[in-house]
């Protein structure tokens, strides 16, 4: 599995649209191969900041993403409305069980 972590920041002002653009994606991404989740979180601490938390079958199933027009969307209408430079990280990860 991989994970995916996304930070950035915009103008209080912006932030809205930046979700509301992430938010817009949320089922055309989690239709993909190999999509496992989609998370989009508004600080609560910073009216600033916003974090998509997503995860993904495998390594193929990220790039398929990174190729998909939902992300070129995604990339036109906020890297514009970003106000520093985006933190990604991407972990390898196992499951060790789900706990419900």
């Amino acid at each position: 599995m991989v994970i995916v972590i996304l930070d950035f920041t915009t103008a209080a002002a912006d932030r809205a649209a930046a979700l509301t653009q992430l938010d817009s994606e949320h089922d055309e991404i989690r239709a993909l191969p190999g999509n496992l989740a989609y998370r989009v979180y508004a600080s609560r601490h910073d009216d600033t900041a916003v974090t998509l938390v997503h995860e993904w079958a495998d390594e193929q199933s990220l790039a398929g993403y990174q190729r998909s027009d939902s992300f070129a969307r995604s990339g036109r209408v906020i890297r514009p409305l970003m106000t520093g430079t985006p933190l990604s990280r991407r972990f390898r990860a196992d499951l060790l069980e789900t706990v419900a």
